[in-house]
């Protein structure tokens, strides 16, 4: 199976179907232990991009990634934007020129996408973030190619955030209150992935 833009922007499409749908959710979500916007700023930012892809369509993958990339950066308010941003930027590098991506350079994509997160947010498994519900799926996607398997490791990851204390970003602050609260950027990361299964 392979990736070109017109099977990606399907996977985009849906993302933002997701957040939107999901707005008051991941709202509730992020208000319980961050700002309350999450849903709002995803919704925001994946409505831009999607005006953008439609004004200016992208002919490889790389570069609806690149185009992803910097629009999230520049129209999304709080972590998401940079963090989701860094994610589509790493993978557009690494997508290099090809027209189309194949399921494991697709999966490879999605590992360079996930350290520049890492990079930026200096988060690990365990901190109550994205990278909890991401580096599980990531993980499972470069050891199986297993699309629909990798989100099932998303929603796991996810999971795991609800009884943890957060070590990072806003949440941090809140110490044990945080516990008990599922992480909204591993919600949000865990709908991505279910996006991706499906196209």
């Amino acid at each position: 199976m392979s990736y070109d833009v017109h099977r990606l922007r399907l996977w985009i499409d849906c993302a933002e179907q997701q957040f939107r749908s999901h707005l008051e959710a991941l709202n509730a979500l992020d208000a319980a232990i961050g700002d309350g916007d999450h849903g709002t700023n995803l919704t925001r930012g994946f409505g831009q991009v999607l005006n953008k892809i439609k004004t200016n369509p992208p002919s490889t993958p790389a570069g609806l990634f690149k185009q992803i990339g910097m629009t999230l950066i520049s129209s999304v308010g709080g972590a998401s934007g940079p963090l989701y941003g860094t994610f589509f930027l790493e993978a557009a590098k690494a997508a290099g020129d090809q027209p189309q991506l194949s399921e494991i350079t697709l999966a490879q994509c999605l590992q360079a996408g996930l350290m520049g997160i890492q990079k930026l947010g200096k988060a690990e498994i365990g901190d109550k973030t994205m990278v909890d519900a991401l580096s599980p799926a990531v993980a499972s996607l470069n050891a199986s190619s297993d699309f629909a398997e990798a989100a099932l490791k998303a929603h796991d990851g996810l999971a795991t955030t609800i009884p943890l204390v957060a070590h990072k970003g806003r949440a941090s602050y809140l110490g044990e209150r945080a516990i008990g609260h599922a992480d909204p950027g591993a919600t949000s990361s865990a709908m991505l992935f279910d996006c991706l299964a499906g196209i």
